[in-house]
């Protein structure tokens, strides 16, 4: 099936991109998934051609039409089975739907993960800074309690002395006001003592609060992180799963077009070799001209391209892309070289022109499976 084409020489041509759209990520997972799609059913056609050619006498006229009606027999049944693989493709598509919105989603969490991790720290740095405030508040408080214990024992020793026992102390009046004065700022003394110490107390009851609260907190963001984590896991695993079905597909879809190139080369060898049998010297182009014309040709282009794309159907539509008939050529390629209408729509010798004059500008690379 042919990709987009950009212009060349002027409008009379131009260069279709089938190979590079098959690696070109930008290309929708249809357009390769159908080529591979096709290709299985090439590949199942080639191993039905290749057997009823090894049973087929290699000399006299009878033995090329029993060969003949073999792979006109094989066509039939790769159709159906080509029919059968294109099914499948919304399945396969859908799989890779899923692969890129795993690898989406991971991507989010990713993000949600080191914001996490941010506030964690942040969050462990305060809870540091607390416990430095809560020590020193405590001890603060035990400087405080020390304090009036001792301001305490000293009463308790001493005694407070009485307004009587200061009148008849003081050897003058300004002795007298003096002992007041002193009197008054001890008293004065003790209680901003007792308030330092509950203020305090307070202090100290409010840090500890705070801490449990900044634990709390980082508890329930460690166990955020996580959940967080096991379920960027369970995301990566199954990108990873999806990433090593696709390869495994890719590398089937090699093998599968390595051995269709293979055994048309066979047909065509095997051909010579029955035209040498009938004395008739034939050519490999030749050769490839008859297996051509034995599976629905004679076609423009080599005849593994046509089974590859459409299994030699001149009305196939590819549902995905759009692209028609039996060379699959997009509808825009198809205006570019002058067709009319739908290319599946188009004649066999129309679509047999245009075909070639694609396959003379680009080559077989105008084709995923050339």
């Amino acid at each position: 099936m042919l990709a987009q084409h950009s212009l060349r020489h002027g409008c009379a041509s131009a260069s279709p991109l089938g190979a590079a759209a098959s690696l070109d990520p930008s290309v929708g997972p249809s357009l390769r998934l159908n080529k591979l799609l096709a290709l299985c059913a090439a590949a199942a056609l080639c191993g039905a051609l290749t057997a009823a050619l090894l049973v087929v006498p290699r000399a006299g006229a009878a033995g090329a039409g029993a060969l003949e009606a073999k792979l006109s027999g094989a066509r039939g049944e790769a159709s159906a089975i080509a029919a059968d693989l294109r099914e499948t493709d919304a399945e396969l598509a859908a799989a890779q739907g899923e692969a890129k919105a795993a690898a989406a989603h991971e991507r989010k969490l990713s993000t949600l993960l080191a914001e996490g991790r941010e506030r964690a720290a942040e969050l462990s740095r305060k809870l540091q800074r607390t416990r430095a405030e809560l020590a020193a508040a405590k001890a603060r408080l035990r400087r405080s309690r020390q304090a009036l214990a001792q301001r305490l024992v000293a009463i308790y020793e001493n005694g407070s002395p009485s307004t009587e026992s200061l009148i008849l102390g003081a050897s003058s009046y300004e002795s007298l006001m003096t002992q007041i004065s002193y009197l008054r700022e001890i008293a004065n003394s003790d209680s901003a003592l007792a308030e330092r110490v509950a203020a305090v107390r307070d202090e100290v009851r409010a840090a500890e609060k705070q801490v449990a609260t900044l634990r709390a907190r980082a508890i329930s963001y460690d166990e955020r992180l996580a959940a967080a984590r096991e379920e960027i896991a369970s995301v990566r695993r199954a990108a990873e799963e999806a990433a090593a079905h696709f390869q495994a597909v890719s590398a089937h879809r090699q093998a599968s077009l390595a051995s269709l190139k293979s055994d048309i080369a066979s047909w065509v060898k095997q051909i010579q070799a029955v035209r040498a049998a009938e004395a008739q010297a034939a050519s490999e182009a030749e050769a490839e001209a008859e297996v051509g014309r034995w599976l629905g040709g004679p076609y423009s282009i080599p005849a593994y391209i046509v089974m590859c794309e459409s299994g030699g159907n001149y009305g196939a539509v590819n549902p995905s892309s759009g692209a028609g008939g039996a060379y699959q050529i997009l509808p825009s390629t198809w205006e570019l070289y002058g067709g009319q209408g739908a290319p599946q729509d188009g004649s066999k010798a129309e679509q047999d022109r245009i075909a070639g004059e694609i396959w003379a500008d680009s080559g077989p690379s105008a084709w995923v499976c050339g």
